[in-house]
């Protein structure tokens, strides 16, 4: 997975059910995801890792949404995405 990108794409997973994917950055504890997106629907067979890998499939479902910021520990775990395979997926 590639983290070259100075704000590399990411899932992330938080508190209370909620995945998300961005261009995530971190200032001091507060975490950003930019060209966000609720991840409303996995669509896969083999789990989250499947789209890190792989980009959404044909029954991903994401929901666009303005700049997600979230505290650090908030974050039950996070994801790197295959760049190449996100990049024309987020808005």
């Amino acid at each position: 997975m590639s983290e070259s990108n100075v704000n590399p794409i990411k899932i992330v997973i938080l508190q209370r059910g909620w995945v998300v994917v961005g261009r995530f950055s971190k200032e001091g504890s507060e975490c950003k995801l930019e060209d966000a997106s609720v991840i409303r629907r996995w669509g896969t067979t083999k789990g989250l890792g499947e789209i890190a890998k792989n980009g959404p499939t044909s029954s991903t479902t994401l929901d666009n949404t303005p700049e997600i910021t979230y505290h650090e520990l908030t974050a039950v775990a996070t994801i790197a995405c295959e760049e190449s395979q996100w990049a024309t997926k987020l808005r």
